[in-house]
């Protein structure tokens, strides 16, 4: 009996179920903040990307709903016919003068999502170098970046993570005109930050861009949250820098910052910005409260407070067998090894009343599952001694 195209698509779906990489979606019922109701479920959540807890924050609810009432509920259009609004345009001018100190003539491109920012950016220079251009990837790149490369059709060489010995050799013996260097700033599911002050001088000695996806590092580093550039007091015409908009900045969207003529460039030719709706002008208009919390005092504040929930986990002990990764982020991995283990462990983990996501492959490598903490300034230090006895109890150890 030969197999329908629906007996085929079971038998993958069983495969997925076999292995232990089934997703899973689960409905909240409150406003984005450590505590929730998930599926009628309370619980004390340690897997959101709200770093400094804005997303609920009183002033850009307010924000956003003024938003709303002054520019409708949608943009109505593309950026390049009539969807462009006043409140995108404030929205990029007040991102270009956080990034000024670290990228000269710097003008900002506003994306509905960070992949397509990352796919935007990199199919406009694979365009603009018209076939000799090579992408050089660390290993550990976010899979936005990495589709980004894929569908340039153009070539690609992975470089060892955060290894600055192997594409030192890679960009040496690269016959290329147009090289760029791709990176993540804060590495999403290992927390670890990229060494961008070298990465920069090989770019620099090469000839080659530098482009930094500083998803988990906008708004988290930096003193007043410029991420990873103010990090490490960066400054070249060579950096193209993407920022996401949904994470610490609390509401949505994403961005990239680059020399004026680049993001000329892909006004002109970037299809991901050209071929689609821009995003709703309430949410650019409630990014702009956001983003002056972010560089206030409030935000130092917040950002002080991460720190010492990030130095309290970081000191807690975790059952034998467990690794927790190196990092001084927000990010906190801790890994735990094969899919079984770690399903049952976030398993274990929500009977308690926590909610810790368990990463699994392809997201991370086969073998590396993973409970993915991440912290954020809403929760007390009481959370995340909660946390940590969580972590000790003998049922899932």
């Amino acid at each position: 009996m030969s197999f329908t195209p629906l007996m085929t698509l079971k038998s993958h779906l069983n495969a997925i179920d076999t292995q232990g990489l089934r997703r899973v979606r689960h409905s909240v019922a409150s406003v984005c903040h450590p505590h929730l109701v998930v599926d009628g479920q309370p619980l004390l959540a340690f897997n959101s990307n709200d770093y400094l807890g804005l997303a609920s924050h009183p002033m850009v609810i307010d924000a956003l709903k003024e938003g709303a009432s002054l520019y409708g509920a949608g943009s109505g259009a593309s950026h390049l016919i009539s969807g462009h609004s006043q409140a995108h345009a404030r929205l990029e001018a007040s991102l270009g003068t956080i990034l000024s100190p670290f990228l000269p003539r710097v003008r900002v491109l506003s994306f509905s999502t960070g992949y397509m920012a990352n796919l935007g950016v990199l199919s406009a220079m694979a365009d603009m170098a018209k076939g000799d251009i090579t992408f050089f990837s660390d290993a550990l790149n976010h899979a936005s970046l990495i589709d980004g490369m894929r569908l340039t059709r153009q070539p690609c060489q992975v470089y060892a993570h955060v290894d600055t010995v192997d594409l030192s050799e890679k960009l040496q013996t690269s016959q290329s005109t147009t090289k760029v260097v791709v990176t993540d700033g804060v590495f999403s599911m290992d927390g670890d930050i990229a060494p961008l002050k070298d990465l920069l001088r090989l770019c620099e000695q090469h000839g080659a861009w530098l482009l930094v996806d500083d998803a988990h590092g906008f708004g988290v580093l930096g003193d007043s949250g410029a991420g990873v550039l103010q990090h490490f007091n960066l400054r070249s015409e060579q950096l193209i820098y993407m920022g996401t908009l949904g994470k610490a900045a609390g509401v949505s969207g994403a961005f990239i910052a680059a020399h004026e003529h680049l993001i000329e460039w892909m006004v002109q030719r970037s299809r991901p910005y050209i071929y689609t709706t821009a995003s709703a002008p309430a949410l650019a208009h409630a990014l702009l409260t956001s983003l002056r919390l972010m560089c206030a005092e409030e935000g130092r504040r917040r950002r002080a407070h991460l720190q010492k929930l990030i130095q309290q986990l970081s000191a807690a002990p975790v059952p034998a067998g467990w690794t927790c990764m190196a990092s001084t982020t927000a990010i906190q991995p801790i890994v735990i090894g094969s899919n079984e283990k770690v399903l049952q462990a976030s398993a274990d983990l929500k009977a308690q009343g926590i909610w810790i996501s368990a990463i699994r492959a392809p997201t991370v490598p086969v073998n590396t599952a993973r409970l993915r903490i991440t912290l954020s300034a809403s929760h007390t230090c009481e959370d995340v001694d909660r946390l940590v006895r969580a972590l000790t109890f003998e049922s899932i150890s």
